[in-house]
């Protein structure tokens, strides 16, 4: 090869300055993007309006205001009956659907009663033989009678034998006994002919009171029992039947507040799926024992008026009411409070309570006057105003005159 050749394979200075210019002109632009970008990540989460969780403030001379206690629980029925067959047997009808209303004694479902009525027919026939014995034993015993009549005078006349005699009386009283046997049995096979109706209407399964269905446990063609017979191929009921008049309220107290719950109290309920609906309640009775697990007492609640929209198993929130604090104020003894708001929308700033409020999209501290504690809220007695909305959740630098998002 020539040096010719060999100069033009050589890579001139000119041409390596170019290439690594032309890389750190790339890094270059690479990183001024990624600045930009990461610039304005910053600008829009900082331009992004917080947002905040509210409460309505709400009147303190409503019964939150009479509160002594807050409580859950659910709503749970007096009489609730998964209704059973009293036998093993095979289901042939079921004559109920769910959230159907049901009478005392309507007939649900029935169950095979072949082997049951053949038992019964039996016990007939068998009564039915032994009143004809009777009536078989009846005319015997008739003309058995004749002859011991017959029998007498001809062994007053010395034409008979005292034997003759003897076999006579014997014929009557043998009678006798056989009719009052047969009778024993047609007893007998009374009773057993009862006990064969009661085998078949048993195969017929009644509603023990009126109410609803609301589960539909068995369908035809498979087997139920009274016991957990047959593993899980065996049903052991075959509806369940509430009586919706009897709903009640069930929660548990915490054992160190009990002493603020007494028979016939007055009581707010507010179900979970109606929370604008407040019920009317009474305290029925307080179960009188403590679950040592939960440290709580068990308590029953009527409602003062049913209704259709209350249902079994809802859940269910209550405030026990007291109207003593209604009466010391009406004596003078209590200022009146504004507003009843949670606890949790109070700050505390030393010896400074404070709440934020949001009105037109902004944020107004406002200092506030704190009165009793009622259970998770307070009264507050002056700086908040039935109907404003505070702030009950919402980012740790909240500042006054800041914008915000109420949380939908």
């Amino acid at each position: 090869m020539s040096s010719a050749e060999l100069d033009s394979l050589k890579i001139r200075d000119s041409a390596r300055s170019g290439s690594a210019g032309g890389r750190i002109g790339l890094l270059f632009a690479a990183c001024l993007g990624i600045g930009v970008l990461f610039t304005g990540v910053i600008l829009a989460f900082r331009s992004r309006v917080p947002e905040v969780e509210v409460v309505t403030a709400r009147a303190a001379n409503g019964p939150a205001g009479e509160t002594l206690l807050n409580a859950s629980g659910y709503v749970t029925p007096r009489r609730r009956a998964t209704v059973a067959a009293k036998i093993t047997g095979r289901v042939t009808s079921v004559l109920f659907d769910e959230g159907v209303h049901v009478q005392d004694g309507q007939l649900l479902a029935a169950l095979d009663d072949s082997d049951a009525q053949r038992a019964l027919d039996e016990a007939i026939a068998d009564r039915k033989t032994s009143q004809a014995a009777i009536a078989d034993y009846a005319v015997q015993l008739q003309y058995a009678e004749i002859v011991l009549r017959r029998t007498q005078q001809l062994r007053a006349a010395q034409v008979q034998s005292q034997d003759a005699l003897d076999i006579a009386r014997t014929n009557v009283d043998s009678l006798k006994a056989k009719i009052a046997l047969a009778r024993e049995q047609v007893d007998a096979s009374a009773t057993r002919i009862q006990q064969a109706q009661q085998n078949v209407d048993n195969c017929l399964i009644r509603a023990p009171f009126g109410g609803i269905i609301v589960s539909k446990d068995a369908q035809v063609g498979e087997m139920v029992s009274p016991i957990s017979a047959g593993g899980g191929f065996t049903r052991t009921g075959i509806a369940t039947i509430v009586d919706m008049n009897s709903n009640e309220i069930e929660v548990d107290v915490n054992e160190s507040y009990i002493a603020r719950v007494k028979p016939g109290q007055k009581v707010n309920a507010t179900l979970d799926a109606y929370p604008d609906w407040h019920i009317p309640c009474r305290v029925r009775t307080i179960i009188p024992t403590a679950d040592r697990q939960k440290a709580t007492v068990k308590v029953r609640i009527s409602f003062d008026k049913l209704d259709p929209r209350i249902l079994p198993d809802m859940g269910v929130k209550v405030a026990f009411l007291d109207e003593e604090p209604q009466n010391t104020k009406a004596r003078g003894q209590h200022p009146a409070a504004e507003a009843i708001i949670p606890k949790q929308a109070v700050h505390v700033d030393g010896s400074t309570s404070y709440v934020f409020e949001v009105h037109d999209g902004k944020l107004e501290r406002r200092a506030v006057s704190l009165g009793r504690a009622i259970a998770g809220d307070v009264e507050v007695m002056a700086g908040v105003k039935t109907g404003d909305e505070l702030v009950l959740h919402g980012p740790e630098n909240m500042r006054d005159g800041g914008k915000v998002e109420i949380r939908p």
